[in-house]
């Protein structure tokens, strides 16, 4: 068994590779001292086994560090491994059993959202999201809720004119005033919500999944017909949509928000 003097190491060595992921390029050696607060000696000993073993790049013309090949293979490994599908399918599910309602978990791509979870409830009409299923950020409650989340300056580059808002029901915002208009709602309401945007007869509630650095992962929605729920309704269901929202960010290592 390792012994306790093998944990400061290893916490160095995943602040190093954070550290070196976050660069727009190579950096120098005593920069990455400088920027972590560590010794010199101790990270070009880290660099230079991080190196042996492919996942850092040493530039020898230039005495900078940057990633490796073998981070790409940790890329890869992450993307089949799923880990939020993982660990958000429970918590769905359970979400779905609760409320009798339809559930769902999507992340953000670009200017859609990409559904990673659908969970049905028995006797719940069909719906247009599906897992691997794409639709509108900005009509979405989910995509909403993580586009709330989101720097203003991202917001603004992901739809630079009308032309970005796709339109499905005649209905949702179709211009940037518009859509920071709506953002603005669900940051005031601690929730999103949508009504016949996506669908006609079907509305949905909305709460944003973060990780450990409070950063936006995705949006978990239960979607239900509107003329089933009436303002007390969902209300009740937003709040359960938060508890199991922050109960799936908790498993991403999240604080308490």
């Amino acid at each position: 068994m390792a012994g306790s003097s093998d944990v400061p190491a290893a916490r160095a060595t995943a602040r190093l590779l954070a550290h070196l992921a976050a660069q727009p390029g190579p950096v120098p050696a005593s920069s990455v001292a400088a920027s972590l607060d560590l010794p010199r000696s101790s990270v070009y000993h880290l660099l230079s086994v991080l190196a042996d073993e492919g996942f850092v790049t040493h530039y020898p013309e230039e005495r900078r560090y940057g990633l490796g090949v073998a981070t790409l293979g940790l890329g890869t490994a992450y993307t089949r491994q799923a880990p939020v599908t993982r660990l958000a399918r429970p918590v769905v599910s359970r979400l779905v059993e609760a409320t009798g309602e339809n559930g769902h978990l999507a992340l953000l791509n670009g200017r859609e959202v990409l559904y990673l979870v659908e969970q049905r409830a028995p006797g719940r009409p069909p719906l247009v999201s599906d897992v691997d299923v794409r639709l509108p950020a900005h009509l979405t409650a989910s995509g909403r809720t993580v586009l709330a989340h989101l720097p203003a300056a991202q917001v603004r580059a992901a739809y630079p004119t009308t032309g970005a808002f796709s339109d499905r029901t005649g209905r949702g915002p179709r211009t940037l005033s518009e859509l920071r208009t709506v953002l603005r709602e669900v940051r005031r309401r601690g929730y999103a919500v949508e009504d016949g945007e996506v669908t006609d007869g079907f509305a949905s509630v909305a709460d944003v999944v973060v990780d450990h650095l409070d950063r936006a992962v995705a949006g978990l929605a239960l979607t239900f017909r509107s003329a089933d729920r009436g303002p007390e309704d969902r209300e009740r269901l937003a709040q359960q949509v938060s508890r199991a929202a922050a109960a799936i960010s908790a498993r991403l290592g999240a604080r308490p928000r």
